[in-house]
């Protein structure tokens, strides 16, 4: 809130024909630091532009206190992309963006400079309002709409309240200004009604999104935190969700719904106490009355499968997904398989079974869009690789076709990463930034490695080396000729193609070049460390190779075919 001293007209020159410029300018004038929200990450990199190119015209910053951030903003990428390039050559102003398309090491060098001072203005998407400890003296709200299901639409009041609640810093000043921008005397109107004298919308339980709730209910019981029907019923019964719904006999019904889906899934087991099963410990939840008291109460317990599913923070509805598609490529990989074999006869599994199977699981969304210019090359892609795909193909005009064309596109995606394309590449051609792309690959990560521990439960070991193999590739980024190369420390990508261009294919090849050749081709620090690491310890004058017989060199037989 403004002290009652302060003037309730602010007076900023128009330096410019942008409000939010003109604002900025202001702000540095004070010697003050200022975060601007937009609401796209176009816009605000062309925000943050404008910002840099006014504060170098009028000289308000000193670009040698700037350079060192600029550089490592720049380097924070093995091969910049123009994007890189583009917030370096800002941030030298004292300026900079931030959003989700950022590399994590980017993000966190402009918040830290941000909080010594470094950085005077911050140009950022909604997402910086979230959990990010970086006020300012000033928070500029240059867009109060976004692009909706229904097209443009008022942001929510809680999330205004997120960005203006930046406004202040604690240690530094006595005040903070949240600033929203109006283009009239309507629109001014219509700004204080709708945020400053707005109410705030109801907080809702994350318990209300099915995914959440179901794997709420499987973690309670794999970790036996309740042990029957009464204690879920009973702990749901206090929770805020509850109370929010109001009827807990409609409440029950959904706890029912979703103990029979775990059930039918093989991850939860529910005892049986019926008289015509008295044969048996437990009985299918279709068959149970479910409690409503201590008395009709029916033991809960999860299957080793099911605890799996809990400990990988799996939603059941998933898991059940993965091992489904993964069953099929166990039938098609292995010919001793209980399936029908005519079923998978002209399917094959490759690294494009995989990764279209996680493209196509709700955690990997949102997926690539597919552009209706596009939908032509992406059908042509489905109908050249139609025996890899694991999942049925959706019907055209279906509710599903659109999602299916976009988790293709996805899969592309992630194969041309696979390909050793670079970062670049990716951002011309899909328009993935950076950040972006190391989210989806942490993504595909967890997912593939689910699959992988789920392959091993369930006994399809002719999937595990084949998953494993590729959750390694996807981490680098490579093709399967680099895996050997890249056990060594300090060989990426680059190297490891350098290396092998040159015919140094694996460690053998590694231990037989001579120094001189390797130092030319990665560098001598390199080359020094990588001869250590295989064995041959070389003195400085290269004088003698001896042969080091130490154990736990690198094995690279898991790789083997």
């Amino acid at each position: 809130m403004k002290p009652k001293d302060m003037p309730r007209t602010l007076h900023i020159a128009e330096e410019t024909s942008e409000g939010s410029i003109n604002i900025a300018l202001d702000t540095i004038l004070l010697k003050k630091q200022a975060i601007v929200f937009v609401n796209t990450k176009k816009s605000a990199e062309s925000l943050a532009e404008k910002i840099a190119v006014q504060f170098r015209k009028k000289k308000l910053i000193d670009e040698m206190a700037t350079a060192k951030l600029s550089e490592d903003i720049l380097h924070a990428l093995d091969s910049p992309t123009k994007q890189c390039q583009r917030l370096s050559h800002i941030a030298l102003a004292g300026v900079a963006f931030h959003h989700s398309g950022l590399v994590a090491k980017q993000r966190d060098l402009i918040e830290e400079h941000f909080r010594k001072g470094i950085v005077k203005v911050i140009v950022a998407t909604p997402t910086l309002a979230m959990g990010v400890d970086l006020p300012a003296y000033r928070v500029i709200i240059r867009d109060l709409k976004r692009f909706g299901n229904w097209g443009m639409q008022y942001i929510p009041v809680l999330e205004y309240e997120q960005q203006a609640g930046r406004a202040g810093r604690p240690s530094f000043d006595d005040h903070g200004e949240a600033i929203v921008i109006a283009d009239s005397e309507p629109h001014k109107r219509e700004l204080i009604a709708q945020y400053l004298s707005g109410v705030p919308e109801a907080i809702v339980s994350k318990l209300a999104v099915e995914p959440i709730m179901r794997t709420a209910i499987l973690s309670l019981i794999a970790s036996a935190f309740v042990r029957t029907t009464y204690e879920l019923e009973q702990f749901f019964e206090k929770t805020f969700y509850a109370h929010e719904y109001g009827d807990m006999n409609r409440l029950r019904k959904i706890i029912r719904n979703m103990l029979e889906q775990l059930e039918e899934w093989g991850f939860i087991l529910i005892e049986k106490k019926t008289a015509q099963d008295a044969d048996s410990d437990f009985v299918s939840a279709l068959k149970y009355a479910f409690a409503h008291d201590a008395s009709s109460d029916r033991k809960l317990a999860a299957t080793i499968v099911g605890r799996r599913v809990s400990e990988l923070y799996l939603d059941p509805y998933t898991a059940n997904f993965l091992v489904v598609h993964m069953q099929k490529a166990f039938s098609i990989a292995s010919p001793a398989a209980s399936i029908a074999q005519s079923a998978v006869a002209e399917k094959k599994v490759t690294p494009l079974s995989y990764t279209h199977l996680i493209s196509s699981c709700l955690e990997l969304r949102p997926l690539l869009r597919v552009k209706v210019a596009e939908v032509d090359r992406i059908i042509a892609f489905m109908n050249q690789h139609e025996e890899e795909l694991l999942t049925p193909i959706a019907e055209p005009f279906s509710d599903e076709y659109d999602e299916f064309l976009s988790s293709l596109k996805t899969t592309q995606f992630f194969l041309e990463w696979l390909d050793e394309k670079d970062e670049e590449y990716l951002l011309e051609q899909f328009n993935v930034t950076p950040g972006e792309l190391n989210s989806k690959r942490e993504l595909a990560d967890w997912l593939l490695y689910s699959s992988e521990e789920l392959a091993k439960l369930l006994k399809m070991h002719p999937l595990v080396k084949d998953i494993a193999k590729l959750r390694f590739r996807l981490n680098y980024g490579v093709r399967e000729e680099l895996i050997p190369l890249l056990q060594l420390k300090g060989i990426g990508r680059m190297r490891a193609r350098k290396l092998f261009n040159n015919r140094i294919k694996d460690i053998a090849a590694v231990k037989k070049v001579d120094l001189a050749t390797l130092a030319q081709i990665i560098g001598k620090a390199i080359a020094l460390d990588i001869k250590k690491q295989v064995g041959q310890d070389l003195d400085p004058q290269h004088l003698e190779v001896k042969e080091n017989k130490r154990k736990g060199q690198i094995n690279l037989n898991d790789y083997d075919e």
